[in-house]
């Protein structure tokens, strides 16, 4: 049985306002609950509709009907179980090795994509403008499927961060340097831009390596490609070479 005023608390962190005056937010179904139930972050409470996790104990879980759980769902079509973490304090960020640097991802499924892939290609850190897509927005949380408990995210000043840096800065453009001949170094930081617009002109002035996938298409009419499938493609590049 679940409470009116769990029912509301739940509900509310469905909002970024809401979630960082709790510091708590919510992750649904099975696999993605217990990635994190096996990482360091912290259950605050579990909801199941069928008596599952048997290592959560009974004072962290509650069970409750089908209906109870749509009404706390962010999803259309809820699953049968969904948990509260409590959201951890901000690590410092790293330093060393590849970076991926986000300028304004707004897509949560974009930006939940783009943290599972960093997670499979062993890129630990993650800077994103004060303008991305909240890393605990509910559909991120759910695109992620556990990496979030394993790539630390960092909101920064993208510009005096890059400005700061040591680090070679490469920038993923339309135009640049081919991907697949470029020399391209174990440790760096890589750019990534916003769905419509790209990286910003004030970002794109600290870019000291423009690097581009060549479109290989015979009518080389295709305008873009995907943010996160351009990730997938430039990461595995990166590493392919290191």
């Amino acid at each position: 049985m679940v409470s009116k005023n769990q029912i509301k608390l739940i509900s509310s962190l469905h909002q970024k306002k809401f979630r960082n005056a709790q510091q708590l937010f919510i992750v649904e179904g099975s696999k993605g609950i217990q990635e994190l139930l096996n990482s360091t972050l912290e259950l605050e409470h579990l909801y199941v509709t069928v008596d599952t996790f048997e290592t959560v104990p009974f004072s962290k879980k509650s069970l409750l009907t089908e209906s109870e759980l749509k009404k706390i769902s962010a999803l259309t079509t809820p699953n049968t179980c969904l948990a509260v973490f409590k959201i951890p304090a901000e690590k410092p960020i790293l330093k060393e090795g590849l970076i991926v640097a986000l300028d304004s991802i707004r897509d949560p499924g974009n930006m939940g994509t783009i943290l599972r892939l960093c997670d499979w290609f062993g890129i630990s850190q993650v800077v994103c403008t004060k303008e991305t897509v909240d890393l605990y927005n509910p559909k991120v949380v759910q695109a992620t499927m556990g990496s979030i408990a394993r790539v630390n995210v960092n909101y920064v000043d993208l510009k005096t961060y890059l400005q700061a840096t040591s680090l070679p800065i490469f920038g993923t453009f339309m135009e640049g340097d081919s991907l697949y001949t470029a020399a391209l170094p174990k440790e760096g930081i890589i750019v990534l831009g916003n769905e419509a617009n790209g990286i910003s002109a004030e970002i794109e002035a600290l870019v000291k390596h423009r690097i581009t996938i060549p479109r290989f298409g015979n009518l080389q009419q295709t305008e873009s490609l995907n943010v996160a499938t351009a990730t997938a493609i430039v990461l595995s590049e990166f590493k392919r070479n290191s």
